[in-house]
Parts: structure tokens; C-alpha cells; sequence
């Protein structure tokens, strides 16, 4: 009797902590289930906000590339804003330099235009004596073509070339007795040498004629010499070209007689082995505003 009333209460604690262990796992299983949902929320929500970042990184991009696009176009609106204005302050600096230079400077005379007895250049300056075929003779130049002639003298010098000069600036009235005396001479073979009064390229201040130390006064043999072939190779660097070579059809070939037009022209005439005489005036004005850059 005793046995089975333990047996009983056996079977009691038995089912009581099966009961429990029961509603144990029950409880764990629903705490387990509860805590997976928490995490699928959790991961829902941990995706869409990564989803939210993705958007607006992508925003932000895009933002970034249409600033970028944009500072782009500002940049080559200022770029060619910059380049419009560099483009008027030459065109400025171009037209002041154009209202400085006279136009008469780069015409071309020899018969075909013409300089009346009032003209007389800007400003005119002495050429030194040491460069004088003649000491006794004051000559003078063109003032902005002073430096640049005497530049020539001296690399000649340096080059063992003793150049002197004969004549430079004539005035209207110089060249008319000039070319009196040459008519009373030679009669009309004069106009095949000499230029009449106005027509004169030594009126403008700007042209030499050149002899050498041994040649003195007896210049027309300088193109024999070798100054003559020193010129024809360098005159073009400090902007001076020979006006009348041989073949030209306004007077006999003059060596020794040199005019300033400028480096930049002077050199193009080089290069092209072309004469001042050989372009159309609207093309020599082109480089009017360049005659003393």
C-alpha cells in the first residue's frame, strides 16, 4: 500500500515537472520566435535604411556632378569672358598704338604717293658723329629709329663691317635742290636715280644711306662690298629693308639705300624674299601698328 502511494506521488512530481518543462519550452520557443521577428524587423528596417543612404548618396552624386557641370560652364564663361576682354585690350592697345604711328611712315612713295612741303616727321634726332661718313655734316633720323640704326651700326662693328652713313632725313626743300642739281647734270636721266621733292623716302625721316669707312663719298660702289651683303643678311633684324633693289621699276638698283619699315614686316619681306614694293598698300598697313614694337 505504501509502494503504490509512493508510486502515485512519483507519478505526480513526474507529470508536475514534465507540465513545467513543458510550458518551459513553450515559453522559449514562443521568446525565440518573438526575438526572430525582432530581427527580421530589425534587418527590415536596417535594409531600408541602408536602401534611404543608397538614394541619398546617389542624390548626392548626382548633386555633386551637376555642380560640377556647372562650375564647368562658369569656368569657360569666365574663360571666354577673359579672352574677350584680352581680345579688346588689344584691339585698344592696337588703335591707341594706330593713333600714335604716322600713317605716313609705311606709304609707299617713289612716284606713287605723294608728301607735301609741310611734312616733317614726329620728332627727328641727331645721328652721332662716329657713325658720319662726313663729320662736318649734321644728319639726322627719325627718333623711334635712332636706337634700332645705331643697334645695326654697332653688331656690323662687332662683325668687322665699318658702316657709315651719307645721308638720312631731307627736308621737302633739300630734296628739290637735290634734284635741281642732278637735272642741270644729268637732265631727265636724273629721274631714273633721284626722286623728286614729295617723293622722297628721306623725307620721312626714316631711311639711310650707307657707305663704308674705305668708300667715303664714293658710295656707289657699295654694293661690291661686303657691308652691302651684311645688310642683305641681317638689315631685316633691326627693321630695315633695301627699297630699290635690282629689277625695280622706279629708279636704277640703290645698295646703299635702306629704309625703316619695322622688324616684324622687315622680316616677313626677308622670309619671303619679297620687296617693300612688291605688297599692296592695304596689306603694308597692316603693320603700321608694330612699326616701333
Amino acid at each position: 500500500m505504501i509502494n503504490y502511494r509512493f508510486r502515485l506521488i512519483a507519478l505526480g512530481t513526474t507529470s508536475v515537472v514534465l507540465a513545467a518543462a513543458l510550458a518551459f519550452g513553450v515559453y522559449k520557443y514562443v521568446d525565440l520566435d518573438r526575438e526572430s521577428d525582432a530581427l527580421v524587423t530589425a534587418n527590415l528596417e536596417a535594409h531600408a535604411s541602408i536602401k534611404d543612404l543608397e538614394g541619398r548618396l546617389n542624390d548626392a552624386e548626382a548633386e555633386k556632378r551637376r555642380l560640377e557641370d556647372a562650375l564647368t560652364q562658369e569656368r569657360a564663361k569666365t574663360g571666354a569672358f577673359e579672352r574677350r576682354i584680352e581680345e579688346i585690350s588689344g584691339t585698344v592697345g592696337t588703335l591707341a598704338k594706330l593713333a600714335e604711328t604716322d600713317p605716313e611712315l609705311l606709304a609707299k612713295y617713289s612716284k606713287v604717293y605723294f608728301l607735301n612741303e609741310n611734312y616733317t616727321p614726329s620728332a627727328l634726332a641727331p645721328i652721332k658723329e662716329e657713325y658720319l661718313s662726313d663729320s662736318s655734316r649734321d644728319l639726322e633720323v627719325h627718333a623711334k629709329v635712332r636706337p634700332r640704326l645705331e643697334d645695326l651700326i654697332e653688331e656690323a662693328k662687332e662683325n668687322g663691317i665699318e658702316l657709315r652713313i651719307v645721308s638720312a632725313y631731307r627736308s621737302f626743300g633739300t630734296q628739290a635742290a637735290l634734284k635741281n642739281g642732278y637735272a642741270v647734270t644729268y637732265g631727265a636721266g636724273a629721274n631714273r636715280f633721284s626722286a623728286d621733292q614729295g617723293y622722297s623716302e628721306h623725307q620721312l625721316g626714316t631711311t639711310i644711306d650707307f657707305t663704308t669707312a674705305a668708300l667715303g663719298s664714293g658710295f656707289t660702289a657699295f654694293g661690291t662690298t661686303d657691308a652691302f651683303t651684311w645688310l642683305k643678311d641681317n638689315a631685316h633684324r633691326y627693321g630695315f629693308i633695301l627699297s630699290y633693289p635690282e629689277g625695280n621699276r622706279y629708279y636704277v638698283s640703290e645698295p646703299w639705300h635702306w629704309r625703316y619699315v619695322g622688324e616684324e614686316l622687315a622680316r616677313k619681306l626677308h622670309a619671303g624674299n619679297k620687296y617693300f614694293y612688291d605688297l599692296d598698300q592695304r596689306e603694308i598697313n597692316t603693320y603700321l601698328a608694330s612699326l616701333f614694337d
